[in-house]
């Protein structure tokens, strides 16, 4: 049997799929009693006690100064930076993109420069950004609204496009205005696109938004990191790295579930 033909079972998918993750906490293991055998005090990969210790100091123990725990007040401020610029992202994406792939007027407008902006690389306009709506929240809720919001928007254009025309000559047959076409045939059908394309844009919007975290501002997980790099305090980087990896783990799980209440027909076609 050809090796494309190969399908594992589903007690071998699991143990296939935890093995690169056991495979990267043995690596990590061994690297770290190695370097700390040859040197106690060694930062660079600490032990999984050091780690611990430090989590139960972020997220367990009052900050003496503020008697805020840093872990959970940081992930609010940047949950919440993060939530504002993906939901208006995502608005803006959705009327772009249902506008320029329902109207062909509005495609030769608009079209041209949505491609134009989601070739601009959003971190070179972050200083321009903090020059021009300063250093507050508005900046960094726009790096993430300009890195991923024409990305959205030429997706679901293409989505659109890519309907059957024959759905619109029916739905035009049946007296449809343009405005009807557009919710009731397009729009249900870009809909679970919506949800893929902001799902594979999780890691883009977290990536603007340490980015801007680290260079201005007091709070938030990308600040706290660049905070605490100037010690080489790996036994906190580490953390809050594995932790914002499982925050958007649970964001993309939570999308796909939605995804499939919403729209279960997706799932036969195949759709992941």
């Amino acid at each position: 049997m050809r090796w494309i033909n190969q399908r594992p079972s589903k007690g071998a998918q699991v143990v296939l799929a935890c093995l690169p993750f056991v495979l990267l906490g043995l690596a990590y293991l061994i690297g770290s009693a190695v370097r700390l055998a040859d040197n106690p005090a060694d930062k660079l990969l600490p032990s999984l006690q050091s780690m611990g210790r430090m989590i139960e100091v972020m997220a367990l123990t009052p900050d003496k100064r503020t008697g805020d725990y840093l872990l959970w007040s940081d992930t609010y401020a940047s949950l919440g930076r993060l939530w504002a610029g993906l939901g208006i992202a995502t608005a803006l994406a959705l009327l772009l993109g249902l506008v320029i792939g329902v109207l062909p007027v509005a495609r030769a407008v608009l079209s041209p420069f949505v491609a134009f902006v989601s070739m601009v690389p959003p971190l070179a306009l972050l200083p321009i950004l903090f020059i021009v709506l300063g250093l507050g929240e508005v900046s960094k809720i726009a790096l993430i609204v300009i890195g991923v919001a024409p990305i959205l928007a030429r997706d679901l254009s293409l989505a659109a496009l890519a309907l059957p025309r024959e759905q619109i000559v029916k739905a035009e047959t049946l007296s449809a205005s343009t405005w009807l076409i557009a919710i009731r045939v397009v729009l249900p059908q870009i809909m679970p696109r919506l949800i893929d394309s902001l799902r594979l844009q999780l890691g883009p919007a977290f990536l603007f938004l340490i980015a801007a975290e680290a260079i201005s501002s007091d709070s938030g997980l990308g600040y706290r990191i660049f905070l605490v790099r100037r010690y080489l305090s790996m036994d906190v980087i580490f953390p809050y790295v594995i932790w914002i990896t499982l925050l958007a783990v649970v964001m993309d799980l939570g999308l796909r579930v939605l995804r499939r209440r919403l729209y279960p027909w997706t799932e036969l076609e195949g759709a992941r």
